[in-house]
């Protein structure tokens, strides 16, 4: 993990408040620790294990087990690309490949200037529309290598015309 600058701690001190004494609320806090944040910064872990009485290390562990957690920052726009059955058989590699040819990033990273992160789901359930991935709650289905580029491209213009 790299480094990260120091947390807003008072982002959390709300959740804390409510849900520390709560036996078993531990998802809850980090849930909402990562709703505030965008991920799980280790000085807000480490806030909540004093504050909850549980040791960081089982922090940790709860948060390295659940797939819906993060410990690093992801950017402005998360790309989620299936790699489910019907996606891998109509060619996810291939728009896996396009994406880290187009961003230079590959599953688990984000772009230097923050503006996307790639994630390989499981599954997104759009079956019907292999190989598919989704931005920003954005499903992009039937897609091919060339059709994935564009859509990645179209976004970073809309984000540049935007001032964002």
């Amino acid at each position: 993990m790299q480094q990260q600058a120091p947390s807003d701690l008072t982002l959390i001190e709300h959740t804390l408040d409510t849900y520390a004494s709560v036996p078993g609320s531990l998802i809850a806090i980090l849930q909402e620790t990562q709703d505030a944040y965008g991920y799980l910064p280790m000085d807000a872990m480490e806030l909540i294990s004093q504050r909850t009485g549980v040791a960081l290390p089982t922090i940790v562990g709860v948060a390295t087990f659940y797939a819906q957690f993060r410990l690093e920052p992801v950017g402005k726009h998360l790309i989620m690309l299936c790699q489910g059955t019907a996606c891998h058989v109509n060619g996810s590699e291939l728009i896996s490949s396009a994406i880290t040819s187009e961003l230079g990033i590959e599953d688990g990273q984000t772009t230097a200037d923050g503006l996307f992160s790639l994630k390989h789901v499981a599954c997104l359930g759009c079956c019907s529309l292999s190989p598919v991935m989704m931005i920003d709650g954005q499903t992009y289905g039937s897609l091919t290598p060339d059709k994935a580029k564009k859509v990645l491209r179209t976004i970073a213009e809309q984000d540049k015309e935007g001032g964002e």
